[in-house]
């Protein structure tokens, strides 16, 4: 039957699909059950089939959620062979997730990444359209797996079209990506649907049906069959009922006429959690004890219930299956689910919940089955079935202690997912039951796992760490660990106040751990960033050499370092992590590594290193459901913009920034945006907005506080109160940072000293200070060596000591020509010219041209990384580098990769620490 009504839908649909070899992309139709989503989709497989494109295509079955990767093993069925020519990490961990291989899956993401390579070659000997119906359904995995491809398919001749349900959660609902929605047909047009489906009805019928179906296409096409069930029109569905509970009604009326066998055959089938006849047929000859045939489902088929294949069963649409088991009586199910498992002999998780439903009460051997079962699901890469697996084996468990246990690790696995509402459903399960001190413990940890355990209601450091005491007695050193480590994650985001700082390190003290541990150096690194800052920067500058190459220590140890103001240590570990932490797929932490880097880089004046790295933190912090970190990244960029000179989008970037770190109080977010708008203000020469926009970091009262963040800012601060004759309120400020200065030996913080002793001193001790700024080991400090010269030659400048201070400004010009900080470096032209001396102009870097992204690929290009290796590194397909660097080329004034590392190259190179100020 043609469609009726469709015409936008269908273009919508056609010009995705034809413009497929220019663009790719993703598309989702969303609608109320019935409504002709799976119509849609079936016109458009007709001009994919006829336009000689290839289709892969899944399905989402509601019985098969628990299965991971289970849409995606049916979606990539067709191509599973090119899986062996992907790069070694990614062939194995795809076919790990498959169940091809015997491995553990390190992460979703790196699976998504040898889907999105695996589509990119086959997609490369003719364009590709991806179906995902019922994209609701699908197991979390496959969701997330498509979600990841589905961003990254602009430069792909690939398109991607999934169907969700209204009402019904999906993964892809929080992708970003563009929707379709299919609203219920118009009056006249329903009305010429149903007389094509069902001519010759009565007219009192007939406006009966229309009124119940209310422009529902599948009600319209439905309906007409249950009249003859229910008796006429007199006795249709009542009215009151939502329509899908109608219908449900309508087709469980139709089966109620079917032959008993019949019956019992579709009950089995509408249960099982594959389409496969040939199991539904097995487990039906189970179930009646006598061997049966296809001829048992020939009723169903005649009735237009479902539709036969070779080897497969289909209902003819999702509620047909949703209302046989309901149905059904308890008793009826749990008989089809044990035929099902009597059945599934060699598929140990597929029986394993079979025979969990067919179980009331509690029994310990299926409860250890279904343990068994989450263990394969996690070890796969399957954490939200592993969940699912634990929580029902939880409730089959015999004894009370096994069933908090199960409920526990179900919870703990949830947070490494992502998904809060399922932990607070999870622990509020564990809260009713008898725990151990242990178990405790571990419910309040997990429940404030989530966002830095910044959300109401949730432990505090002051908390944590008395739970950590206790936990380390029972003799759970680990578990405690992790406990305090969450603390002192709590002293960064939040300001706890100092006794509740004091007690965190007390206990940490107290643990039986060795102080070089590095868990032990982060802890006190984020706790007491002043107290213990000269103890953290000696065990990071030793650790810095024998990490051991684990990217996760040292994402932490990069971590810790900015706290302490070690930004070269910080950078440093940060681009160590980065590559192992991209190599095992760990998205969530990558983003958090890019982000300190991107931090400590631009503080250390490398704009080339930082800009990309914010750009990126910020994209994967959106992906991974990170908002702090998304709001951190958006800062770092408007401190990168001011910095560079674009004061409008600074501005537009920290007020992004500010609406995420206000929600929670995020005060490192609220911090940096101070920075950017302080350096945004003195750029455009509003200096009292740029002393009151930074002076707020050093307000304990004031939510852009951050203990350890309001110490490396000074320098802004004090050129800001020179310029407003603010000196009296910033001297007050030296005195109270000069008391952190003998308990740390922070960089950052001596550097910031140095340079606000110089500019504030009077008559000849000015020129002694600004000589031990400048003779201080600043090497990897360009920005702040920048400055110094710059205020130095001022100085000398006012001096009236013209041909000294010209030496000093020409080597800041330079330096800030070099990193690229174009407002310094128009000043120290400024007063150049003000000493009698005439600078060329700045040549622009022809990497100004390029976006953060394109910055990231030209750069890894330029370092000679191969397209592949760049799209393994950025999580991108090596054909969506290649458009990148086409778009590149013309931008830099080049034509191939051999010119890439001149045209990045800057206009100046920054002076020699050694020899800048000769």
């Amino acid at each position: 039957m043609p469609l009726f009504g469709r015409e936008v839908e269908t273009r919508c649909l056609a010009e995705l699909i034809d413009g497929v070899g220019k663009r790719g992309g993703a598309l989702i139709v969303r609608g109320e059950a019935g409504i002709g989503k799976s119509a849609l989709l079936s016109e458009a497989c007709r001009r994919v089939a006829s336009s000689g494109m290839r289709m892969l295509a899944t399905t989402g079955v509601e019985c098969e959620q628990h299965l991971p990767y289970g849409g995606l093993h049916q979606l990539l069925r067709p191509i599973r062979a090119g899986i062996s020519a992907l790069p070694g990490p990614q062939s194995d961990a795809l076919r790990a997730a498959l169940g091809l291989a015997d491995e553990a899956v390190p992460d979703v993401y790196l699976v998504g990444l040898a889907v999105l390579n695996l589509l990119a070659e086959a997609a490369a000997h003719s364009p590709l359209v991806l179906i995902a119906e019922d994209a609701h359904w699908l197991d979390r995995s496959s969701t997330d797996v498509l979600a990841f491809v589905a961003r990254r398919l602009e430069s792909e001749p690939i398109v991607l079209i999934a169907t969700t349900r209204d009402g019904a959660s999906s993964r892809l609902d929080d992708a970003g990506l563009p929707s379709m929605r299919v609203e219920r047909l118009p009056e006249d047009t329903a009305a010429a649907l149903l007389d094509a489906a069902a001519p010759g009805l009565a007219p009192a019928v007939r406006s009966r049906l229309l009124n119940e179906a209310a422009g529902n296409p599948l009600a319209l096409t439905e309906l007409p069959a249950a009249v003859l069930c229910l008796g006429g029109a007199d006795a249709m569905l009542p009215a009151v009922l939502p329509l899908t509970a109608r219908l449900e009604r309508a087709f469980t009326a139709r089966v109620a006429g079917l032959p008993g066998d019949t019956r019992t055959s579709l009950l089995i089938a509408a249960l099982n959690d594959s389409g496969s006849l040939a199991e539904t047929l097995d487990a039906t000859s189970s179930a009646l004890g006598t061997a049966v045939g296809v001829a048992v489902l020939t009723p169903a088929v005649e009735g237009r219930l479902i539709e036969l294949g070779p080897s497969t069963l289909t209902f003819r649409h999702p509620l047909m299956r949703s209302a046989i088991p309901q149905a059904a009586d308890a008793g009826e199910r749990q008989a089809a689910h044990r035929a099902l498992a009597e059945t599934l002999c060699g598929q140990p998780d597929r029986r394993a919940w079979h025979r969990a439903a067919a179980t009331a009460g509690t029994d310990e051997s299926v409860a250890f089955e279904l343990e068994q079962a989450a263990d394969r699901a996690q070890r796969r890469g399957g954490v939200a079935g592993a969940v699912a697996a634990l929580e029902r084996s939880a409730w089959l468990s015999d004894a009370p202690a096994r069933r908090a246990e199960r409920l526990l690790r179900a919870a703990d696995l949830a947070v490494e997912s992502g998904r809060k509402d399922v932990v607070e459903q999870l622990l509020g399960q564990v809260s009713t039951l008898e725990l151990t001190a242990q178990q405790r413990a571990r419910a309040t940890w997990l429940r404030s796992s989530f966002d830095d355990g910044m959300r109401d209601g949730f432990a505090g450091p002051l908390e944590l760490a008395t739970l950590a005491e206790a936990v380390a007695t029972d003799g759970d050193v680990d578990l405690a660990t992790r406990i305090l480590w969450g603390a002192g994650m709590r002293c960064f985001w939040t300001e706890p106040g100092s006794a509740a700082r004091e007690h965190i390190v007390a206990v940490a003290d107290r643990l039986p751990i060795d102080d070089a541990d590095p868990r032990m150096v982060a802890i006190s690194a984020y706790v007491a960033p002043i107290e213990r800052g000269g103890t953290v920067v000696a065990a990071l500058r030793e650790l810095a050499g024998r990490t051991g190459g684990d990217p996760q220590v040292q994402r932490f140890l990069g971590s810790a370092a900015l706290q302490v103001g070690a930004f070269d240590l910080s950078a440093r570990f940060s681009a160590a992590a980065l590559s192992g932490l991209r190599a095992q797929g760990r998205l969530g932490l990558l983003t958090r590594a890019l982000a300190v880097q991107a931090w400590s880089s631009v503080r250390l004046g490398d704009l080339a290193v930082a800009l990309p790295a914010a750009e990126e933190a910020g994209r994967l912090a959106q992906e991974t459901d990170q908002p702090f970190m998304y709001g951190l990244a958006r800062a770092v960029e408007a401190e990168i913009a001011a910095l560079r000179g674009t004061y409008e989008s600074a501005t537009v970037l920290a007020a992004e920034a500010e609406q995420v770190g206000l929600a929670a109080g995020a005060r490192p977010v609220l911090a940096t945006v101070q920075v950017a708008r302080g350096l945004t203000a003195f750029g455009e020469g509003r200096y009292a907005d740029a002393f009151a926009d930074l002076r707020r970091m050093h307000d304990p009262a004031d939510p852009a506080y951050q203990l350890a963040l309001h110490c490396y800012a000074i320098a802004e601060l004090a050129e800001a109160a020179i310029r407003t004759g603010q000196t009296d309120a910033m001297r007050e400020i030296l005195r109270e940072l000069e008391t952190f200065a003998p308990t740390t030996s922070s960089p950052a913080l001596h550097i910031g000293l140095r340079y606000v002793r110089a500019v504030l001193a009077q008559g000849d001790e000015a020129e002694d200070l600004f000589k031990a700024a400048l003779g201080a080991d600043l090497t990897g400090w360009p920005l702040e060596r920048g400055r110094v010269l710059l205020a130095f030659g001022e100085w000398l400048r006012r001096q009236r000591r013209a041909a000294e201070s010209r030496v000093h400004l020409r080597a800041a010009r330079e330096t800030f020509d070099a990193v690229g900080v174009i407002p310094w470096s128009e000043r120290a032209r400024g007063e150049l010219r003000a000493s009698g001396e005439a600078s060329p102009n700045r040549s622009p870097n022809a990497r100004d041209q390029l976006t953060a992204h394109e910055l990231s690929i030209a750069q890894l290009a330029a370092d000679g990384l191969t397209n592949r290796e760049i799209g393994q590194r950025l999580y991108l397909s090596h054909r969506t580098v290649s458009t990148h660097l086409h778009r590149i080329f013309p931008k830099l004034g080049i034509s191939s990769r051999a010119e890439l590392g001149a045209a990045l190259r800057p206009s100046a190179e920054a002076p020699d620490a050694s020899t800048a100020a000769r």
